[in-house]
């Protein structure tokens, strides 16, 4: 797990349904220390973004709510996408360079 303010993420390589399930664990027993710390995830800000050929790219809950899946996601002001290439991250800078 990764924390940096009040933003988390919680990784695993995932390439079996063993991964499938231990990450699934890990994200019952995140939330678990949410509750009982009162410290609650915004849940409609938590997305799943897959990384890798071999990741089966599964279905994963967090406190009950099916988890978002998403292609790309802005991290700290950069765009990470599955593919890990920088066009989004390009295309938006050079959209801003050309607003002035």
């Amino acid at each position: 797990m990764l924390k940096f303010a009040d933003d988390a993420k919680l990784f695993r390589a995932v390439s079996s349904l063993v991964d499938v399930n231990q990450l699934r664990e890990d994200l019952k027993n995140l939330f678990s220390w949410s509750e009982d710390w009162l410290m609650l995830f915004n849940l409609d800000k938590c997305k799943v973004l897959h990384f890798g050929k071999s990741n089966i790219k599964c279905q994963y809950t967090l406190g009950g709510k099916i988890l978002e899946e998403v292609n790309e996601e802005r991290d700290l002001g950069v765009i990470v996408s599955a593919d890990l290439k920088v066009s989004s991250q390009c295309a938006k800078v050079v959209k801003l360079l050309t607003k002035y």
